[in-house]
């Protein structure tokens, strides 16, 4: 295992030759580049964070076409997933447009909705995750999941955490771009304290929203 350097920028650049040139052909003559630039940086930053986060998971860099109108072979980005449950845990991805990450639960089964609604409305827990939420986006990440457009049956539409009861996920992510320390080790401790920040939430929905 090679010890983490930075994300070169080279992976960038991959990628957005990979958007104008998504076909086999391209990606056989390349493929050396896609370890060497992408996939390597990114197993050897996981493995870096690691015995803070958990292992982590290199994403395969095929689309599964079957059931998408899209049957462009390969997908536009790298990512990568430190999992602390399935579903559920910290994300990085590298593509054209730079440097993304996040973490959160970004699977919701019936189940697993009953206990994060039950959550959200009582009023500990809940106002436990309204703060959170309030702090994760005061640092910059954006919230984000699947949501309903109402409240959802068997709740007061009027109430107080009602844009959280409409989740049916619930993550947050930060787009960077490509800042100058990404191409150096320090951005595994850049990654690492952003992970940091997103921890409550992780932890959140991992104990009260898991599988």
């Amino acid at each position: 295992m090679s010890t983490f350097q930075g994300i070169p920028a080279g992976a960038f650049e991959f990628y957005a030759e990979l958007e104008d040139n998504n076909n086999r052909e391209w990606w056989l003559e390349h493929k050396d580049s896609y370890n060497t630039l992408v996939r390597d940086p990114v197993t050897a930053l996981l493995a870096e964070l690691e015995p803070r986060f958990g292992p982590g998971k290199v994403f395969r860099p095929n689309r599964d076409i079957r059931f998408s109108q899209d049957k462009s072979p390969y997908k536009t980005a790298q990512g990568g997933f430190a999992a602390t449950q399935e579903g559920v845990g910290y994300y990085v991805q590298v593509s054209a447009d730079g440097l993304l990450v996040g973490g959160g639960c970004h699977t919701s089964t019936p189940a697993q909705l009953v206990r994060f609604r039950n959550s959200v409305d009582a009023s500990s827990t809940g106002e436990a995750l309204r703060q959170i939420v309030d702090s994760v986006a005061a640092a910059g990440f954006a919230v984000e999941g699947e949501k309903l457009k109402t409240v959802p049956r068997g709740f007061d539409k009027d109430h107080p955490r009602a844009e959280l009861l409409k989740h049916k996920s619930l993550s947050a992510r930060v787009e960077l771009g490509e800042p100058d320390w990404v191409h150096s080790p320090e951005a595994a401790a850049k990654i690492s304290e952003m992970w940091d920040q997103l921890r409550p939430l992780v932890e959140w929905v991992g104990r009260h929203a898991s599988p």
